[in-house]
């Protein structure tokens, strides 16, 4: 397998990002929403694995004072379960805690049951329900974690 890498993503690599983003969700940010978090909003970090490239994934979260908020965890269909996510999201982690960041947080579908396993993986604990928070009426389970 040839070498992956993690870069941080900016506007010019706004268009790979959102054909990831259309292919991974049933109800995916528009091109406009990421346009916006590159160019206009200072709280957004994102980074991306790739390999060579081609984009392979990626994830973005708001830093607010010391808290992360995970905003978006994406792999390409294609390359799940090998890791990336978990990669992206200890990636995304030590970026928080070098911004002074001491915990983070994340909504992730109540029905979506691999992602919150990968968190609960990771460190992250339920803390409530948003209920009807997506677009089709489904819940959002909170998450949490101590850096």
């Amino acid at each position: 397998m040839k070498e992956m890498f993690i870069t941080t993503l900016s506007l010019a690599h706004l268009e790979q990002l959102y054909d990831l983003e259309q292919l991974c969700f049933v109800a995916p940010w528009s091109r406009d929403s990421y346009q916006r978090e590159f160019s206009e909003n200072n709280l957004a970090h994102y980074f991306g694995v790739w390999q060579e490239q081609r984009l392979l994934a990626f994830g973005g979260f708001w830093q607010i004072l010391d808290e992360g908020h995970i905003t978006n965890v994406a792999v390409h269909p294609g390359c799940r379960r090998l890791g990336l996510a978990q990669l992206l999201i200890a990636h995304m982690r030590a970026a928080c805690l070098t911004l002074g960041g001491s915990t983070m947080t994340l909504e992730v579908r109540e029905s979506n049951i691999a992602a919150r396993r990968l968190y609960e993986k990771m460190g992250f604990a339920t803390a409530g329900i948003r209920p009807h928070y997506y677009e089709n009426g489904e819940n959002a389970v909170i998450m949490w974690s101590r850096i």
